[in-house]
């Protein structure tokens, strides 16, 4: 059974259809730059942690290569 509306009932179901998917729309942008946020900030962590750790290996190498020259000096 199909019910016939008033033009400015058409009107308003029009208005209330497009209203619905842009906010459909901001939602799911929304979603995408959360996701984007978050994957920017866990390869920030890794990076950081990379960093810091190279930089530790960097200056247990010169500290050890400090002790070698010390001790051949000696």
């Amino acid at each position: 059974m199909t019910e016939t509306y008033s033009k400015s009932r058409q009107q308003a179901e029009t208005a209330f259809g497009n209203l619905q998917t842009q906010f459909f729309a901001k939602n799911n942008a929304v979603e995408e730059l959360e996701s984007v946020a978050q994957a920017r900030d866990a390869k920030t962590l890794r990076l950081r942690e990379a960093r810091l750790a190279k930089e530790q290996a960097d200056r247990m190498s010169a500290t050890s290569a400090l002790l070698a020259k010390r001790s051949k000096a000696g």
